[in-house]
């Protein structure tokens, strides 16, 4: 066997892995970067990009088939899935070449071909083995099923429904998350009579309340059906379709089943239980610095537990490199990570929950719900919602809850305000451009300061 050693040998190349290369590299450190697929993970190939292309291109056929409402004559003459895909890869392909390119001019040493950790800071790969003087585990997630719903033919994960090359009639989508809400909201554009199933009470279940309830609201006024509070207990397929059965005792029939129960942690079959990584439910557990409990051993992304989103992966990555080359970085607010669903309409937040809050800081924390029909760009984009602020006791704001569409372009905002503690008093002062969507959070928070000008206080 050949002994390959660098200063890091990372394991997995999606987002968490490839920024620790690429920050690494770019703090001198000499790095080997294994992916047994492609440069950008799921994230890029299988994940966030395709579906938001896949939504981008519902929201143009949604605003085609509205277009009358603006007074622009057009007629809708149905989905082309074979153009809408040729746009989707187009993406894909492009943004891969230049995580290519940049992977070249970073000088990384890119391995192809399945790693296995075989304790110490050394991974092989088909026989070769790469030693670095710190390793980091990024192998990322996988989506999951139910015990006892096996995935084949009409039964399908999400990285099946994003290269469908037909539209079905009707969906049955399982899981009322974000995978779930994002394909429901896209196929209900596309014209297919789409269900929710979701076993707790309510969609986007780790979302405010307050967002969940809007959600349903803008979903039942879409014809979107869901069923909240029940669990799934099997389903049946054959030629024709696709039967689902619930708890409840109702059968649900359909083209397709979805099943988008969340991702689990893709660490078997790489070593690591084997080489004494500290694991749970398949988990690789770290501290808060993001150490495994083996030494110059860390691990980032979906297989550590927390929220699995890419730009948590991809700031964990660049946390680690940093951390490795001396820089002493700080510690990640896991709070601090904005989420947003994709739906048509879209729910953004960061920071607490209401109830989250509550528990943590007790009964007397301050809430206060912007409406967005009283802001004039939403009116322009005809969407309703709304702008919800947390804000602790004689502190500061600790959770925004948004809903509408586009709100996720003001999540930046809204991070920098929970991130840097501000009190409404800090950001009310703030001049938001006219007519703008941010300035539906500008007016939330003249409220909460005390001087509510377009709402009654």
């Amino acid at each position: 066997m050949t002994d390959t050693s660098a200063d890091l040998v990372i394991l997995g190349g999606g987002s968490g892995g490839y920024a620790a290369a690429f920050r690494a590299a770019e703090l001198g450190l000499s790095v080997t970067l294994i992916e047994k697929d492609k440069l950008g993970g799921t994230c890029l190939h299988r994940g966030c990009i395709p579906t938001k292309a896949l939504l981008h291109a519902a929201e143009v056929a949604d605003e085609t088939r509205d277009a009358e409402t603006f007074g622009v004559k057009a007629v809708l003459e149905g989905i082309d899935i074979a153009g809408v895909n040729k746009y989707k890869d187009g993406i894909i392909s492009r943004l891969y070449k230049g995580l290519q390119g940049l992977a070249k001019a970073h000088k990384v040493n890119l391995v192809e071909g399945t790693g296995t950790f075989v304790g110490g800071t050394t991974v092989e790969v088909d026989g070769t083995r790469y030693t670095g003087k710190n390793v980091i585990l990024a192998t990322g997630s996988y989506s999951r099923t139910l015990p006892g719903l096996e995935l084949g033919g009409r039964i399908i994960a999400s990285e099946q429904a994003l290269s469908l090359d037909y539209i079905p009639k009707k969906a049955i989508v399982l899981g009322g998350g974000v995978i779930g809400v994002e394909f429901a909201s896209v196929w209900a554009s596309f014209g297919v009579d789409v269900t929710i199933v979701e076993a707790l009470p309510r969609l986007v279940p780790n979302e405010d309340e307050y967002a969940s309830k809007q959600l349903e609201r803008a979903f039942r006024r879409r014809r979107i059906a869901f069923k909240t509070g029940v669990r799934f207990t099997g389903a049946k397929q054959d030629d024709n379709g696709v039967s689902v059965s619930l708890e409840s005792g109702e059968t649900l029939e359909a083209d397709l089943l979805l099943v988008a129960v969340g991702r689990g942690p893709n660490s078997a079959g790489h070593g690591y239980e084997e080489a004494g990584v500290k694991m749970e439910r398949g988990f690789v557990l770290t501290d808060d610095r993001l150490r495994t409990n083996l030494p110059n051993v860390y691990a980032v992304g979906d297989i550590v537990p927390g929220l699995q989103l890419a730009h948590r992966g991809f700031q964990q990555g660049i946390f680690v490199a940093e951390e490795i080359a001396g820089q002493e970085p700080r510690v990640i607010d896991e709070s601090g990570i904005p989420r947003v669903t994709y739906s048509h309409p879209e729910v953004a937040s960061v920071g607490l929950t209401e109830s989250q809050a509550k528990e943590k800081y007790g009964s007397d924390v301050t809430t206060f719900t912007y409406d967005l029909g009283g802001n004039g760009k939403s009116q322009i984009l005809k969407t309703s919602g709304g702008v919800k602020l947390i804000k602790a006791p004689d502190g500061p704001v600790v959770g925004v809850h948004m809903v509408g569409d586009r709100v996720g372009e003001l999540i930046g905002e809204a991070q920098l305000i929970y991130s840097w503690e501000a009190f409404p008093e800090d950001v009310a002062p703030l001049i938001h451009a006219h007519p703008t969507q941010t300035e539906a959070l500008g007016e939330a928070f003249l409220a909460l300061a005390g001087k509510p000008l377009h709402v009654h206080s």
